[in-house]
C-alpha cells in the first residue's frame, strides 16, 4: 500500500465521521421542527456508517499512517466499535428526554458526534500531538453538552465546574507531555518509549513527567483524590448527558491510558504501577463507602463509577498483556452496564420529573415487573454477582493482579466489592419489597427506549453467560 493511499484508507473511519457530523450540523440548521427528526436519524446513520467503516478497514497487523501520528490496531478497532455503539444508544435514550425538557436536540447530536470523533482520534493516537487533539475535541464537546439545558442552574454550575477542573487536568497532562518531549526530543509515542528505555539518565525528567501524566489521567478517569467533579457533574447535567459522560468517554480514557503508560512509558512500569496502586485502593474504598450514604441514584452511580475506575486501574497496573486485556474487558462491560443503569432513570422520567431519587424506584416490580427485572440484572452485574458479565470482568482483573504477585491487592478489591454490593442490593430491595411512592410509570418513553433498555440488560446477561468471545477479543488486542 502506497504512503498516500495509506494516509487516506487507514484513518477513513475518522474522515467519514467528521464529514457526516459536519453534514448533520448543516442539516440541523434547516430543520424547523422542534424535535429535529432528520438530525436524529442522520446522526444515527452517521454512527452506523462509521461502525461499518471501522470494521471494513480493520487491519490484520498494526498500521501507522499520517507520518507516524495515527495507528490502527486491534485495540483501537474494538474500542471504536464499542464507543460508537454506546453513543448510538445514548442518542436513542436521550431523544424524548431532551424534547420533554426543551433542550435543543440538534446541538446534542452534533456535539455527541464530534465528541465521538475526538474519542476515536484519542484511541488511535500514535503521537502526543494527535492524542492531545483527540482529548480536547472530546472534552470541549462534553463541556458544551453539560450546559445544554440553559434554564437549569444546576447544569450551568456543573458545566462551569467541569470546564475549570477539566482544563486543569488537561494542563497537567500537557505539562507532563512537554517534559517528555524535552527529554526525548520526539512526540512519537513509540520513539519516546524506546528512548526512555535506552537512556537511564532520563530518570529524573521522566519521573516528573510521569507524575503529571498520572495526575492528568486520574482527573480524566475521576479517580480518588481527583474525583471531586464526578458526583456534581453527574447530578447537575441532564440525565441524557450524564448517560453520554458515563459510558463512551470511559472507553476512550482507557485507550489514552494504554497509549501513555504502556506504549510510551512501559519501561517505567515499576514507577507508575505504584502510583496506580494508591489511586486504585483509594478509588475502590472511597467510591464504595460514600455511595452507601447517597439518596440520589445519579450520585450513587457517580461514586460507583469511581469504584469501578479502581478496578480498571488494577488491570493496567499489572503491566502484562493479561492485565491490559482484562482492564479493557472491564472498561467495555462497565460502559454497557452504565448505559443501561442511566437508561433506566430516563425510562422512568417524564416531563417535570427526573426519577433520580432512590425512592422513585420503590415498588417498580408491582407496576412494571419486566423493567424491574432488567434493572435487577444491571444492579447485580455492577455488584459482580455471577453469572452476569460484571462478575467475569472483576474475576479477570483479579486473576491478572494475582498472577503478578499482588495477592493482597486482590483481597482488598474483593473486600470493597462486598461492601459495594450493599448499595446495589438496596435498589433491588426498593423495587421488590417496598410499596410505590406516587406514580411509577414508563408512559413518557417510546417503544424504542423500552426495546433498547431490554436489549441492553439482556446483553449484560448474555455476555455473562458467554464471556469468552469478547474477553478473547480483548486479550488478542495485546497478544
Amino acid at each position: 500500500m502506497s504512503s498516500e493511499l495509506s494516509d487516506v484508507l487507514v484513518p477513513l473511519p475518522e474522515i467519514v465521521l467528521a464529514g457526516l457530523a459536519s453534514l448533520v450540523l448543516i442539516v440541523d440548521v434547516f430543520q424547523r421542527s422542534r424535535q429535529r427528526p432528520a438530525t436524529y436519524y442522520l446522526a444515527q446513520l452517521s454512527l452506523l456508517a462509521t461502525m461499518v467503516t471501522v470494521w471494513a478497514t480493520a487491519p490484520d497487523q498494526p498500521v501507522v499512517a499520517l507520518h507516524g501520528t495515527y495507528i490502527a490496531d486491534t485495540m483501537a478497532v474494538v474500542l471504536k466499535l464499542f464507543l460508537l455503539l454506546m453513543v448510538l444508544g445514548v442518542f436513542v435514550y436521550g431523544r424524548r428526554y431532551l424534547d420533554q425538557r426543551g433542550v435543543a436536540p440538534g446541538e446534542f447530536h452534533v456535539l455527541g458526534l464530534f465528541g465521538a470523533l475526538g474519542m476515536m482520534i484519542l484511541v488511535s493516537a500514535h503521537s502526543f500531538l494527535t492524542l492531545y487533539l483527540g482529548l480536547e475535541l472530546m472534552a470541549l464537546s462534553i463541556y458544551a453538552m453539560v450546559a445544554l439545558h440553559r434554564d437549569s442552574r444546576a447544569a450551568s454550575e456543573a458545566a462551569m465546574k467541569y470546564f475549570v477542573l477539566g482544563a486543569l487536568a488537561s494542563g497537567m497532562l500537557l505539562y507532563g507531555i512537554s517534559i517528555l518531549y524535552g527529554a526525548t526530543g520526539s512526540l512519537d509515542i513509540a520513539t519516546v518509549g524506546a528512548r526512555i528505555g535506552d537512556q537511564a539518565q532520563l530518570g529524573v525528567p521522566v519521573a516528573f513527567a510521569l507524575t503529571f501524566i498520572v495526575v492528568g489521567l486520574a482527573f480524566k478517569f475521576g479517580a480518588v483524590p481527583f474525583h471531586m467533579w464526578v458526583p456534581d457533574i453527574y447530578d447537575g447535567a441532564p440525565t441524557a448527558v450524564t448517560l453520554y459522560l458515563g459510558s463512551a468517554p470511559k472507553i476512550a480514557a482507557f485507550g489514552m491510558a494504554i497509549r501513555l503508560l504502556a506504549d510510551a512509558m512501559g519501561s517505567s512500569l515499576a514507577d507508575w504501577s505504584g502510583m496506580l496502586v494508591i489511586l486504585s485502593v483509594l478509588s475502590m474504598g472511597l467510591g464504595n463507602l460514600v455511595a452507601i450514604a447517597q439518596t440520589n441514584i445519579k450520585r450513587m452511580l457517580a461514586y460507583s463509577t469511581i469504584s469501578h475506575v479502581g478496578f480498571i486501574f488494577l488491570g493496567i497496573l499489572a503491566g502484562t498483556a493479561e492485565g491490559y486485556g482484562s482492564a479493557m474487558f472491564y472498561a467495555l462491560t462497565y460502559a454497557l452496564m452504565s448505559l443501561g443503569s442511566f437508561g433506566m432513570i430516563i425510562l422512568l422520567s417524564r416531563r417535570g420529573f427526573e426519577a433520580d431519587r432512590l425512592d422513585d424506584f420503590k415498588g417498580l416490580n408491582a407496576r412494571h415487573p419486566w423493567f424491574a427485572a432488567m434493572m435487577l440484572i444491571l444492579m447485580f452485574s455492577l455488584a459482580g454477582v455471577p453469572p452476569l458479565v460484571g462478575f467475569y470482568a472483576k474475576l479477570a482483573v483479579l486473576q491478572a493482579v494475582v498472577h503478578v504477585g499482588q495477592v493482597w491487592l486482590a483481597a482488598v478489591a474483593v473486600l470493597f466489592s462486598v461492601i459495594g454490593a450493599f448499595y446495589y442490593l438496596r435498589v433491588v430491595k426498593l423495587m421488590y419489597f417496598d410499596a410505590p411512592e406516587g406514580e411509577v410509570g414508563v408512559a413518557g418513553q417510546g417503544l424504542d427506549v423500552r426495546v433498547l433498555l431490554s436489549l441492553n440488560a439482556l446483553a449484560v446477561l448474555g455476555l455473562g453467560l458467554f464471556p469468552g468471545a469478547l474477553l478473547g477479543w480483548c486479550m488478542a488486542a495485546f497478544g
